[in-house]
């Protein structure tokens, strides 16, 4: 199957349903999609650069899309205009922990490609390998699937060496007080310290359990993807993980993923 073929393949008549719903809700065809992941959802309230939304909906109200249930995720989606670009924002996610496969965890991205977005701006919390700072934000680079499944059955073979499009992950780097690569793992256990270890060694900078098959599916599609991943955990550290405050120190990081949206937005 040639990459022209993936979209024939990969999209039904829900995908194509949603897509028009949100066609509908933006007042037109879709510029960018936005995906606000864990500690995020609140991080475009009271921006002051980001208008009021055009409209509010629920996630699950788009055919085939499921309402997340994750911490820290909300089944609501809201469209903007942001620098005269129609934007779909999504304050959360679903994720394979949850349950479900692939098909459903990567419906939004579907939909949104339907809708006619170009570029999409996928976010998430992270276990950070390295001597980094809590808050600090990651632009991602590249990426490590170990969750053992893919978003894609039959002949997809996609060339994953171009899924982070470098002159979007270029201006997050300017913006990001990191950059290096994200591995997702299932969930939703967090991982062990032989786990962290054997990561750590493999290059693998952050490590979470979201983004990256929705990341392959906007790729296949030939939507251009870029990522940004907040230190929300410290996986050498002694003290065992709080649930809760990994979604206090992603909501401390708003500023700089406010500040990367705005460097996306505004450019070309």
């Amino acid at each position: 199957m040639q990459p022209s073929e993936f979209p024939s393949h990969l999209i039904d008549d829900a995908d194509r349903a949603g897509g028009d719903l949100l066609i509908q809700a933006a007042g037109g065809s879709l510029d960018v999609l936005v995906v606000l992941g864990s500690g995020l959802a609140d991080a475009l309230d009271a921006a002051p650069d980001w208008p009021e939304p055009l409209t509010r909906m629920r996630q699950s109200d788009l055919p085939g899309v499921l309402a997340p249930v994750g911490d820290g995720h909300v089944d609501e989606l809201r469209t903007y205009r942001f620098g005269g670009q129609r934007v779909a924002v999504a304050l959360g996610r679903t994720h394979l922990f949850e349950g479900h496969g692939p098909r459903p965890v990567t419906a939004l991205a579907r939909a949104a490609h339907c809708a006619g977005a170009g570029k999409a701006v996928l976010t998430n919390a992270n276990g950070c390998l390295r001597d980094w700072e809590l808050g600090d934000v990651m632009a991602i680079t590249d990426h490590v699937n170990l969750t053992g499944t893919s978003p894609f059955d039959g002949t997809v073979f996609l060339d994953t060496t171009t899924c982070w499009d470098e002159e979007l992950t270029a201006i997050l780097t300017g913006v990001c007080q990191r950059a290096g690569t994200y591995a997702i793992l299932r969930g939703p256990e967090y991982q062990t310290r032989a786990e962290t270890r054997l990561l750590a060694t493999a290059g693998v900078d952050c490590v979470g359990m979201s983004t990256v098959l929705e990341a392959l599916m906007l790729h296949a599609l030939g939507v251009r993807v870029c990522g940004m991943s907040v230190v929300s955990d410290l996986s050498f550290a002694t003290a065992p993980t709080d649930p809760s405050a990994v979604l206090d120190v992603a909501a401390r990081a708003r500023s700089t993923i406010l500040s990367g949206l705005a460097a996306l937005l505004s450019s070309a």
